[in-house]
């Protein structure tokens, strides 16, 4: 059964000093692929950082499966949400399963030492995302695309309902990019996850999202794609010539 896993009410957010977006009341749901679509500046990486734990909300409420993030300890909050950034890991000396065994810190205590539980969440977690052939590769050795599924497989292997991704397609070819998107919506649908992310895809996230957050200096928008298609939003949201979504 679907329900709400982030709820955000009357939120705030930014630094000290300047708000970059405020009074953002929305709701991510878990099985489902939520994309967060926006021009540059809007405020998206500032909110998704918010979400993530790692900068404090200005005003306002933010819920995590219906509790507040106020209330969680950093070792509780690490076994909720996973993040995947944009920023290219600097581990040049890992192999891919030390990578995604990093993804089981919250679980396995100061001295990082795995469990034969562990071990599986990393095996399964490579297996999942299809890329238990480069177990053994050196990170540095993988081209985007190969260390864009790496971090990923470490975020499934921290065992999270909840994933969230800033940006996951940047720097990739398109094959690569449809790949990927269709790999976290498939994980939302086999696992049940609640999968949140950031793009600037506008055609490809229309084709496989299942929910579109549309943000801009009035707040955030929510649709379903389908509802989109000839109803000029995208158009008007975007400021672009009316005819760039229109099929051909």
């Amino acid at each position: 059964m679907k329900r709400a896993t982030i709820r955000i009410e009357s939120l705030s957010i930014g630094y000290e000093g300047m708000i970059v977006a405020s009074d953002l009341c929305a709701e991510v749901w878990s099985g489902e692929l939520t994309c967060l679509m926006g021009v540059n500046g809007v405020g998206k990486s500032t909110l998704l950082r918010t979400l993530s734990g790692f900068q404090p909300a200005l005003k306002g409420c933010m819920y995590m499966l219906d509790r507040s993030m106020n209330d969680y300890a950093t070792h509780e909050l690490a076994q909720a949400v996973a993040v995947v950034l944009t920023d290219k890991p600097d581990v040049e000396h890992l192999t891919v399963r030390e990578l995604v065994a990093l993804g089981r810190t919250p679980y396995t205590g100061f001295w990082g030492k795995l469990t034969a539980s562990d071990c599986r969440a990393v095996e399964q977690a490579m297996e999942s995302i299809h890329i238990e052939t480069l177990a053994d590769r050196l990170v540095n050795t993988l081209s985007d695309g190969e260390r864009q599924k790496a971090l990923i497989a470490k975020a499934l292997a921290q065992e999270t309902p909840i994933i969230i991704l800033d940006e996951p397609t940047a720097f990739l070819d398109f094959p690569s990019k449809i790949e990927l998107m269709q790999l976290l919506r498939d994980l939302c649908r086999q696992l049940g996850k609640t999968i949140f992310l950031s793009t600037h895809d506008v055609e490809l996230t229309l084709r496989i999202c299942d929910r579109l957050w549309l943000m801009n200096r009035d707040g955030i928008v929510i649709h379903a794609p389908d509802e989109l298609s000839g109803t000029g939003i995208l158009e008007e949201f975007f400021q672009v010539p009316e005819d760039l979504f229109r099929a051909p």
